[in-house]
């Protein structure tokens, strides 16, 4: 059996930590009335996507790196739309 890398369980830790954090921060902006209101269901839903990417790196499936992969990168990119501190942190 190959041992998996410190750096993918750094990265899969990472993942599950800033999504689960992503998470609760933004589960105070959900308004149950008008839930579709503001994209607050579509920014949770990427924070799952982010812990399923990390629980299942940790399990080493290959796709989830892909996953991680694209939510990252999905990151970097609308990061540009904000300021270029907030470019840096994705990058």
């Amino acid at each position: 059996m190959i041992k998996r890398p410190v750096s993918i369980t750094l990265l899969a830790v990472l993942l599950i930590a800033t999504g689960f954090l992503g998470l609760v921060y933004h589960a105070r902006n959900i308004n149950l009335q008008h839930p579709l209101q503001n994209y607050t269901l579509g920014v949770e839903l990427i924070r799952v996507l982010a812990i399923v990417a990390g629980i299942f790196m940790l399990r080493g499936h290959n796709w989830a790196r892909w996953l991680a992969l694209a939510w990252i990168a999905f990151h970097v990119v609308i990061s540009f739309w904000h300021s270029w501190s907030q470019v840096a942190v994705h990058v």
